[in-house]
């Protein structure tokens, strides 16, 4: 075994020597390579340390290393293929109690034979023993721990119920009973998971510095915005600042993003705007404790739709995530396996179809796109600076409803969110837990607060606020604070405090009593209160506009930050990309317009358009060929491969171009002159015949499409 281990660590230092790479781009798959899923991103996030029929986890990592790609790992830590643990194989003692259970008594499973964990303490010594030390050992640096998730609903199981005597120091209630029960048990979740994360990845990295190895770990997680909505409670933001956690991927997608919405007193599918403040929600938890953040997005999803559902909403989720200029690391896509190689059955049919030609030559548009797409200090367009304040706590309210409290679909985040968002205004969000950091605020105006549906998590948190406000913020806080939430056993009302509800310790650190809708100056900043739950604002027609009104005002008159034009797009340039979405329920039902030659890299025919009209709605992501630099430079502008070993020789320039195996390439090129030839060869040299070609004299283009081959394929262009 020892040998096994050496010649493994022996061929990952080989391996990293001569494929040195960025870290920009990944993928997540259970299979070893195939041709059909060579995606061509930078890394290949394998998923699983089992041993399959024929072939063990080392032989499964090697395989891709073998074909050029850094290799890290997943795998979920409140789920899993554990059944060497669950059946007692692994210590001689069955564990099958320690999945998560509702009321009536049974398990919440993940899937056959799976169900979702609450982390005991012999379920970390199995996944630090059983789980991370293999993987490390096969020369694994990068590992991440997927989704720590703990139903709100669970909660009954005898194993919680000692968990809850350990922390509590008092004997299990049941959360159905009441607000505070509910909160504790939510709380209690919260704070193993918290735990599990920190005991495995400190684990992680001690073991790793036996091997001489520095191991990096990160979380994959849906955002805080999604489990809050769909009743699941997470560690979240604060796994941020835990020195064992290097970063994060934000798993946000179609799935979650469609989860329907309130606002103007309809609820129904809103994905672009859910997706933009699920991203958005991610990047204030990571931002200013410097951690590094990949985006997810999916171009299909787990429920059955049809290809046009799918391409839609892919757009929508994928120009939300490029909203976000500070955010240039992508996870392009979970299991490609799935996504090529298995027919999906689409919605209202029995027909099984495999993914269309052109849907996959798109998506490849998309996600090479990802590899070229910089970073930038740009921001959207509309006024910056109006923030809403979020807390892991938004989790613990969720389920199930009790007398005097009910939030339906998430109404009062929403209520904060929408109104502004919906009137091209790009609202952020503020996590409460990274107050302490003064980045936090730092670009902060106008701060959204409620306690509605959440609670402050300590005291410190209203110390950071009323600071930040005496030194010229301006608070906002809206809430009727009536909710039985606000009597729970916290800090507010326990340990000497007296408080009736966490608001009024807020308040008097500011030394105010708010009157409703009218300003009280505090220092050099201002608060105003409006008193009424956020939900009110959207689930109704018509009703934020005194919200909006109290918004636009603080904003100019107080923070000094200029005018609030509300607007229906949002608009960012980043490099030579133009993105857009423009917003229906809007202020206007105007089309945005981008003057051309720009590429619609959501066609997969790749057209130059002199002009592209998006309308409410509609998103769109264009390379915009006025932006080159250089346009004596022969290039590859857009394409639906990755692009290797490029050489400009005078007359001619070549290159490589690799992507997954039956399916289509669709290519863009900027060269200075019409092409006088184009040879193209497969990676044996045989000629290939079979190809379309055509030039656009309004952005000296060519373009080019032939089947794709991910051993290479050779294209020369004479000039």
């Amino acid at each position: 075994m020892k040998t096994l281990i050496l010649f493994a660590l022996f061929s990952f230092s080989i391996y990293m020597g001569a494929h040195a790479q960025l870290e920009k781009t990944a993928f997540q798959t259970g299979s070893a390579w195939r041709p059909e899923i060579d995606v061509r991103s930078d890394i290949a996030i394998v998923y699983g340390a089992n041993d399959r029929p024929g072939m063990t986890f080392q032989e499964r990592v090697n395989s891709w290393r073998d074909h050029g790609y850094q290799t890290h790992f997943m795998t979920g830590i409140a789920w899993g293929e554990y059944q060497d643990y669950f059946l007692g194989k692994w210590d001689g003692k069955n564990h099958q109690d320690i999945g998560q259970v509702e009321r009536n008594g049974k398990v919440i499973w993940h899937g056959g034979g799976v169900p979702y964990i609450v982390p005991v303490q012999s379920f970390l010594e199995y996944m630090k023993t059983a789980i991370i030390k293999k993987v490390i050992d096969a020369g694994i640096t990068s590992i991440y721990l997927e989704e720590p998730e703990f139903w709100a609903r669970a909660g009954y199981s005898e194993v919680f119920k000692q968990e809850w005597k350990k922390y509590y120091g008092f004997d299990w209630r049941p959360q159905h009973e009441s607000a505070e029960n509910t909160y504790l048990s939510s709380k209690l979740k919260y704070h193993l998971y918290y735990e599990a994360i920190k005991d495995v990845s400190s684990y992680a990295k001690s073991y790793g510095k036996t091997k001489g190895l520095a191991i990096k770990v990160y979380i994959a997680t849906h955002s805080l915005v999604n489990y809050s909505s769909w009743q699941i409670v997470s560690p979240e933001a604060s796994l941020a600042s835990l020195p064992g956690i290097d970063g994060y991927i934000a798993q946000v997608w179609t799935g979650t993003s469609r989860e329907p919405t309130y606002f103007d007193g309809q609820k129904k599918e809103r994905v672009f705007e859910n997706a933009f403040l699920e991203y958005g929600s991610m990047v204030s938890m990571t931002a200013p404790t410097g951690r590094k953040m990949f985006f997810l997005t999916d171009p299909i999803e787990d429920w059955p739709r049809d290809w046009g559902d799918y391409k839609l909403n892919y757009q929508a989720t994928f120009t939300a995530k490029l909203l976000y200029p500070m955010v240039n690391n992508y996870e392009v896509m979970p299991w490609p396996e799935r996504i090529y190689t298995r027919p999906y059955k689409l919605a209202n049919s029995k027909e099984e179809v495999l993914i269309p030609k052109y849907y996959s030559t798109q998506m490849q548009v998309m996600a090479n796109a990802l590899n070229d797409m910089p970073l930038s200090e740009n921001r959207v367009t509309g006024k910056n600076g109006i923030g809403v304040l979020m807390s892991n706590s938004l989790m613990f309210q969720r389920f199930p409803d009790h007398k005097g409290y009910d939030d339906p679909q998430f109404s009062n985040f929403y209520g904060q969110t929408l109104p502004l968002l919906k009137n091209g205004v790009p609202v952020q969000t503020v996590h409460m837990e990274n107050l302490l950091f003064k980045e936090t605020l730092k670009d902060i105006k106008v701060l959204v607060v409620s306690y509605a549906n959440m609670k402050p998590v300590s005291a410190d948190v209203h110390k950071y606020l009323a600071d930040w406000v005496k030194k010229g913020g301006v608070l906002i806080y809206c809430g009727r604070d009536d909710d039985p939430y606000q009597s729970v056993m916290e800090w507010w009302n326990t340990k000497g405090n007296q408080f009736k509800v966490p608001s009024d310790h807020l308040f008097s650190l500011m030394n105010v009593k708010p009157v409703e809708n009218k300003k009280e100056s505090v220092g050099k900043g201002a608060v105003y209160l409006i008193k009424q739950n956020p939900k009110e604002f959207v689930l109704n027609a018509n009703s934020a506009g005194t919200y909006l009104d109290i918004v636009k005002h603080a904003y100019k008159n107080d923070a000094k930050a200029g005018e609030l034009l509300f607007k229906n797009s949002l608009y960012l340039q980043r490099g030579a990309y133009d993105i857009v979405s423009v917003l229906d329920e809007s202020v206007s039902t105007e089309p945005y317009k981008i003057k051309g030659p720009v590429i619609d890299l959501f066609d997969p025919n790749l057209p130059v358009l002199s002009e592209k009209v998006i309308k409410p709605g509609e998103q769109a992501l264009l390379y915009n060929v006025q932006r080159v630099k250089d346009k004596t430079k022969p290039m590859v502008l857009a394409s639906a491969s990755r692009i290797y070993n490029e050489e400009r020789n005078g007359k001619t320039y070549s290159f490589v171009c690799k992507s997954p195996a039956k399916t289509v390439n669709s290519i863009r090129v900027l060269l200075p002159a019409k092409p006088a030839d184009i040879a193209i060869t497969d990676n044996s040299g045989k000629k290939i015949s079979d190809y379309k070609t055509s030039w656009d004299m309004s952005s000296n283009t060519v373009y080019l499409s032939f089947d794709n081959n991910p051993d290479g394929i050779h294209v020369l262009i004479s000039l």
